[in-house]
């Protein structure tokens, strides 16, 4: 008989993870910008324009994932899924604000 994994059996990206991933698709974004305009590069938009399209891709399974196993918060989901389509930048941001957020959060929680 065959078993259907159960949610904590399922792969659950870290927020290290995504945050990491996310710079890494914004770098991709960047360079895919920069190949655009710079002339003689063209050849390579295909090769960034696909890392991206499929890094986005990535990034929205693993960001639902996460946000059902509550590791991210539903703006940061957000901000990385919808926006990072065509400003992945911005996933980027939002998990830098996060990190001072939960920095914070466990500083205010030691001083008590």
């Amino acid at each position: 008989m065959k078993t259907v994994p159960t949610r904590a059996a399922r792969f659950t990206p870290s927020f290290t993870t995504l945050k990491h991933l996310s710079f890494a698709h914004s770098t991709i974004y960047a360079i895919l910008l920069t190949v655009w305009i710079v002339p003689g590069l063209h050849p390579l938009e295909f090769v960034f324009g696909l890392a991206h399209g499929v890094g986005w891709i990535v990034m929205c399974v693993l960001c639902i994932e996460a946000l059902r196993a509550r590791v991210i918060s539903l703006q940061l989901a957000v901000a990385v899924a919808v926006i990072g389509a065509v400003g992945p930048f911005v996933g980027s941001y939002e998990f830098i604000r996060e990190t001072r957020r939960r920095t914070l959060t466990v500083a205010n929680s030691n001083q008590r």
